[in-house]
């Protein structure tokens, strides 16, 4: 998606990590230093600056926060509670599933949205917009 068509804002909150010390440098070139080349191979194709030797581990699904803080149950709640009423079981699984995207920062769903939001402007530009 180019800029120009780029959607208005990203699902997730950006996750800049803390820059490391120098101690946390010299380790994390040690222990580049000694992996076999396969694994290191797998760590220039994601970006020696990018790779986090000293990363938390996440947190149970059921505790992690979508960007505005609610979590999974909260915001799949919500969502059925204004716009689920009557809809097959299908569409309620799908809803779960995006939820689950958001939650689980999964860069898929983004695609989803963006692609959702471009689409809506294409019915209204065309007049197919839903008028309900």
């Amino acid at each position: 998606m180019t800029k120009a068509n780029a959607a208005p804002f990203s699902l997730f909150e950006e996750d800049k990590p803390d820059p490391l010390t120098e101690e946390q440098e010299r380790y994390k070139r040690a222990i580049y230093e000694k992996l076999n080349p396969r694994r290191r191979k797998f760590i220039d194709k994601i970006g020696y600056d990018v790779w986090n030797p000293f990363q938390e581990p996440k947190e149970p699904l059921d505790i992690r926060r979508e960007r505005a803080g609610r979590t999974l149950q909260e915001l799949a709640r919500e969502f059925m509670r204004d716009a689920g009423n009557g809809k097959s079981a299908e569409w309620k699984k799908g809803a779960m599933e995006c939820a689950m995207g958001i939650i689980k920062k999964d860069e898929k769903y983004q695609g989803v949205f963006d692609f959702c939001l471009w689409y809506t402007k294409l019915l209204e530009k065309e007049g197919q917009g839903d008028e309900s």
